[in-house]
């Protein structure tokens, strides 16, 4: 377990005597919530016990240590290994040739699986990026969730690319809003992908690329150091599928064509081959063929319903590091069990 004491909620004051004022309080406030925080989380005091110390009621403690869980004020980890997901790792490296692989222990509930390959998502990231570092991030809920454990810190030559044009209608999983997210945690220099995520023909993505000014952001991530991404399947209430770009019509023909699943709007089957599709040459991401030359290629993502989406994925970029729960783990290798007879070693 970690905390961060950096005084959050500081602001510059703005002049005059009423915003000295607001700033003082709002200082005040970043102090007593950090307190608070400390004393339940490092010296384990209950609510009851802070609330008596600081002669404040336990409503108001509970509420400060929401909003330093909620800004990120405290970060909690737990060192140490589960045999059993180091066991399934080591497996995973081996059967899948990847450099390294990442199985949390299964959690609670299904719907807690984002919020935990997210949060081991965060921890490695926060592990291995460094100065003069690129990375090209994709989007999805499990990405969204890493932001909770990123070690925020500033480091020098930092660039994040978003590798997938803008969602209009989304707020929280947009994939401008997560890379700039994420480029704020390392006051890095974040690269936006100028455009929707799909657009109405190859024409205007060809426009959108050689004349105006997107042909930069393509250059660059070529030469990335690094891919962060999920992957999505190709049910309706996927993040995928939930913000209009794709219609049910459309949907309805990806799976036709053979889709099983997609990385940033691309859609594969299940050998991890592009499927041959209109929306596979609209949409205005990075091309897979130039994430598979990357370094480190990431996927970060769980569930039961996307191991067959994560094993096309798999394929589909070369994937050398896996981030994924336990259950999940497991079946990837059963599920690569029953077809190794007719297939080499990945």
């Amino acid at each position: 377990m970690a905390s961060e004491r950096d005084g959050g909620g500081r602001s510059e004051t703005a002049g005059g005597r009423g915003a000295a004022g607001k700033d003082a309080s709002t200082r005040r406030t970043a102090r007593v919530r950090l307190r608070v925080a400390w004393m339940y989380y490092v010296e384990g005091l209950t609510q009851n016990e802070i609330a008596e110390k600081l002669g404040i009621g336990r409503v108001t403690v509970v509420r400060y240590i929401a909003d330093a869980k909620r800004q990120r004020e405290v970060k909690i980890w737990i060192e140490g290994s589960v045999s059993e997901c180091v066991a399934l790792e080591r497996q995973l490296e081996q059967v899948f040739g990847l450099d390294e692989a990442i199985v949390v222990p299964e959690p609670s509930s299904p719907d807690k699986i984002a919020v935990s390959i997210g949060a081991a998502t965060g921890e490695y990231i926060s592990e291995i990026i460094h100065d003069d570092m690129s990375i090209g991030v994709g989007w999805g809920a499990t990405l969204m969730e890493s932001l909770a454990t990123l070690s925020r810190r500033e480091l020098s030559n930092v660039q994040i690319v978003s590798l997938l044009g803008g969602i209009t209608k989304a707020k929280r999983y947009n994939p401008s809003e997560f890379a700039w997210l994420f480029a704020s945690a390392y006051d890095a220099d974040c690269y936006l992908m100028a455009a929707p995520a799909l657009v109405d023909s190859v024409e205007t993505k060809r426009a959108l690329i050689e004349r105006c000014g997107l042909d930069d952001t393509f250059r660059r991530a070529e030469r990335l150091d690094m891919a962060l991404l999920s992957v999505g399947v190709m049910m309706p209430d996927s993040t995928s599928m939930r913000f209009g770009f794709v219609s049910p019509e459309d949907r309805a023909s990806l799976i036709r064509a053979g889709a099983i699943g997609d990385i940033c709007y691309n859609f594969f089957d299940a050998e991890g081959n592009l499927v041959d599709h209109p929306i596979n040459h609209r949409v205005m991401s990075i091309p897979m063929a130039a994430i598979k030359r990357l370094p480190r290629r990431v996927l970060a993502s769980g569930g039961m319903d996307k191991v067959d989406a994560l094993l096309a994925g798999m394929k589909l970029i070369d994937c050398n590091v896996l981030i994924t729960n336990e259950a999940t783990a497991a079946e990837l290798l059963v599920r690569r069990d029953l077809r190794a007879p007719n297939e080499t070693a990945a």
